[in-house]
């Protein structure tokens, strides 16, 4: 029997689901208002399986279910259906937070659980049918998704003829890898993303991918607000963002792999920049000791890189952060004991280990 809801009262959390609001505007401004269906299933849902399994272990819902359904929320494209949005945030907080008996013991971020079983059971649905952003005024807000061609400026196209039905849409990542196409790396950073170019000899759209990570300007916003305010680990977000800058150059200029796109590419494209935001700074799931921070988050920037020019798929910041959260234990346990100084050692010696 469910007892009645009682809140873990967490301010930290409170103020990412605040650093969320812009980016879930600037998604409703892109994507138009089917943005605030998924994150309001999303929500619910989270809300709902938190609130059975609180009740089980006669425990409090915690805001982090919030937290971790707006992040899962706005990884989505904005075309997912709200089926897949339920049933990914049930997996995520069952299997990436309850299981483990609730906040604060979980290993992996839910957000990226829920993401990532969505993304492998469910992959037509989740990368065949993006879409482009709208742009001016009063661009989404005046729609309720991106449904016509006509919404794209220069193309004339039959009556009915549908983005998701009628041509070949990708990300830009998709583009560059796959058909040669580059996207501005202005455009890339602003979120003004969609238009029609041409491979041989067939009409593609360059589309936008999930709903939270196109505009890396308004992901910097929240950024700065989630370092201010003392929320998030700037190392995390830092080394993540390095690590992907660095593997850029050194597999492209290095080892001369073409398919990985140059640097400024590397960091806006994609769920790159959302992750090391929103995702690698879970305080739950990161680890806790400095220079394992680093290495943390260097491992992610250099895996998201390698998933993207060998993997099948384009994108792979939610199997790269599953990959890190494994290693942040053990990241944590190896690094104190190195620093531990062993028995017998002298002042000296105790200080060249903390060096």
């Amino acid at each position: 029997m469910l007892s009645p809801p009682q809140f873990l009262k967490q301010d930290i959390m409170l103020r990412v689901l605040y650093s969320l609001m812009p980016v879930a505007a600037t998604a409703i401004y892109f994507f138009g208002w089917c943005v605030i269906s998924i994150i309001a299933v999303s929500m619910i849902f989270a809300f709902f399986t938190e609130w059975v399994m609180a009740s089980w272990r006669k425990g409090k819902i915690s805001y982090a279910c919030f937290v971790s359904a707006g992040i899962y929320a706005l990884s989505l494209p904005p075309t997912t259906p709200l089926w897949i949005a339920a049933v990914g945030i049930i997996m995520a907080i069952l299997f990436g937070k309850e299981v483990f008996g609730g906040f604060g013991r979980n290993v992996f971020n839910p957000a990226i659980v829920g993401r990532a079983f969505v993304f492998v059971c469910f992959p037509v649905e989740l990368t065949g049918r993006f879409v482009p952003v709208f742009t001016g005024f009063p661009g989404g807000f005046g729609h309720w998704s991106m449904a016509s061609l006509e919404q794209l400026p220069g193309f004339i196209t039959e009556a009915g003829l549908r983005v998701v039905d009628a041509v070949t849409a990708a990300t830009p990542m998709w583009t560059n890898r796959d058909y040669g196409f580059t996207s501005s790396t202005l455009s890339l950073f602003l979120g003004n993303i969609g238009t029609i170019f041409e491979y041989e000899g067939q009409k593609m759209v360059l589309a936008a991918g999930s709903m939270g990570e196109v505009s890396a300007l308004v992901i910097l916003l929240s950024c700065v607000y989630l370092l201010l305010t003392k929320t998030a680990h700037w190392r995390l977000s830092l080394s993540t963002l390095l690590g992907a800058f660095i593997a850029s150059l050194v597999f492209r200029y290095i080892f001369g792999f073409k398919t990985v796109p140059p640097p400024l590419f590397t960091l806006f494209s994609g769920a790159l920049f959302y992750a090391a935001v929103f995702m690698v700074t879970d305080p739950i799931s990161a680890p806790k000791v400095v220079l394992s921070q680093w290495i943390y988050g260097f491992f992610i920037g250099i895996m998201i890189v390698v998933f993207r020019f060998k993997s099948i798929f384009a994108g792979g910041a939610a199997f790269s952060i599953l990959l890190g959260n494994m290693l942040a234990p053990s990241l944590d346990l190896w690094i104190t004991r190195v620093k531990k100084p062993k028995k017998g050692t002298t002042p000296d010696s105790k200080e060249a280990l903390s060096s």
